[in-house]
Order: structure tokens, then sequence, then C-alpha cells
């Protein structure tokens, strides 16, 4: 899970090496609960394990012995805490589990994603994809690796061969705007809109859309995408740079993805909300 980082300030690289071991050192116990764990349904109508508990106190109580200061905010966070106010320059943004329904049912396509924002920004994501046994990880200006390789996002045209990452199910009204993706392109629904997001980084798709991604679902793919040359572009209000944070912050919805991937979305949703970067 090693790769050399360019030059870069020193907090940064320290945060980013931190990053990685408190992820790798999840790893085996990510395994060993897979499939296994029993599960719950919270208010949301979302799963959660004991796993996604744990690593996710793991993860923190490793980080804050090296970055006290730092700010730390997880999927998990207690929904009756009040709205966290994030004041320092350096925050963590964890999903423990992403994909917790298909983790639960010993389905393969779930990942720890973990992400570090600067200034309300995501520099880094590292997400540690169950399927492939592999850490994706990397930020503007710093590289993206898929694994030990150097990865990008894709530079051909939509066609008949292109895949599309979408979450549903999808609303009446989001379902029409969608149409034509929906009759015309390949679809994909992983169950992790992590590993969407993190696959259209890599190349693996061309694009990922979700209208239903939190914050902590898309924190770490945000800066895997933008170091693998990808565009991102909200379908409603912008999160980043994040300034509040609380479990029961409202979806993101968005669209990301090639350069291509985004033109054709921005043809087919003409006249909508759109605000890129």
């Amino acid at each position: 899970m090693t790769n050399s980082l360019p030059t870069v300030d020193k907090q940064l690289k320290h945060r980013i090496n931190a990053g990685q071991v408190a992820v790798a050192n999840q790893v085996d116990f990510f395994h060993r609960q897979f499939g296994e764990v029993q599960s719950d349904w919270k208010e949301d109508d979302t799963r959660v394990t004991f796993a996604d508990f744990a690593i996710s106190e793991k993860i923190f109580a490793e980080l804050r012995k090296s970055f006290p200061k730092d700010d730390f905010c997880s999927e998990e966070s207690n929904p009756l805490d009040e709205v966290q106010e994030l004041q320092a320059r350096y925050a963590w943004v964890l999903d423990p589990i992403d994909g917790t329904n298909n983790y639960a049912l010993g389905i393969p396509i779930c990942a720890i994603s973990l992400a570090l924002l600067k200034n309300g920004l995501p520099v880094y994501g590292l997400l540690y994809d169950m399927s492939r046994k592999i850490l994706i990880k990397g930020g503007p200006g710093l590289g993206l690796y898929d694994g030990r390789a150097s990865a990008r996002v894709k530079s051909s045209p939509v066609d008949s061969q292109s895949l599309v990452g979408l979450h549903f199910p999808l609303k009446p009204e989001d379902y029409e705007r969608l149409r034509p993706l929906l009759t015309e392109r390949r679809i994909r629904s992983l169950g992790s809109g992590a590993l969407n997001l993190a696959y259209a980084a890599v190349g693996r798709l061309d694009g990922a859309i979700d209208y239903k991604v939190k914050v902590w679902d898309l924190a770490a793919g945000y800066a895997l995408l933008l170091a693998g040359g990808g565009e991102f572009h909200y379908l409603g209000k912008p999160v980043f740079p994040l300034k509040k944070f609380h479990p029961r912050l409202p979806p993101a919805p968005f669209y990301a993805g090639s350069s291509c991937f985004c033109q054709y979305m921005q043809g087919m949703l003409s006249g909508g909300p759109n605000e890129g970067v």
C-alpha cells in the first residue's frame, strides 16, 4: 500500500501516511467480520453493524493520538449530538463501511472510505476496496493510485460500451430526467456510492450519478476523482468546503466522471441546477 508522494507540506504528508496506516490496520478486522456480523436498521432505513462502529472508533482513536487538534467526522457519530462546527485546519471524514448492506449480506462490494480535508476541501482520499483487496488513494496534485498502478479517468467518448454507476431506487421525477441514460447506456448499481465515485476516478466507470449520497460517502471519492483529472458537478447545494457536520446532513446529489461523461450529462440535464468543479 505504499507509493512515494510528490513533494508536499510535511503536515499534509504526515497525515496522509498516518491515514494509510490507520486504514490498513483495520483491513483484517474488516475481512473477519464480513458476512458474519449482526446488523440493525437506523432511523433513515440504512443498515448498520458492530463493525461500522468498531472501525470508526479504532481509526479515529489512532489518528487522534497524532493529530488531537484535527476535526473528526464519521457517519456513525451519535445522531443526538449537536452539529459539529469544523474549526481546525484539517478534518477527517470517515465512512467506516460504505456498502454496509452488501457487507452484512456477504456481498464483497464494500469499502472503508477515509477523506482528509484541508480548510473544508477534500485533499486526499483513501478507499480500501474489499472486492479487489486493494487501496485506492490520491489527491489533487498528489497522484492517483489504483492499488500500485497509477490511474486516471477515462478519456474516451461516451458510447454504447460506456459504464455508468447509479444508485437505485430513483424518484419518478429523477427517473424521467435520466430516461435517455437508462435506456441508452450500461448501468451498474453497486450498492456503494464511494466505490461508484472511486471507480469513475480510476477509469473503471465513465462516470457516476447519485441522488442519495451523503458527505461521508463522497468525500474520499471527490478527492480521488479530482486527482484523476475528472469533473464533479453538484445537482444541488455544494457541500465543500465543509463547515459543519452532523450524521443527519441532507443528501448531496451529483454527477461526476470524465469530461466526456460530464458533457453528456450536461446535455441531458440542460436547464437544471448545475455547479461544477
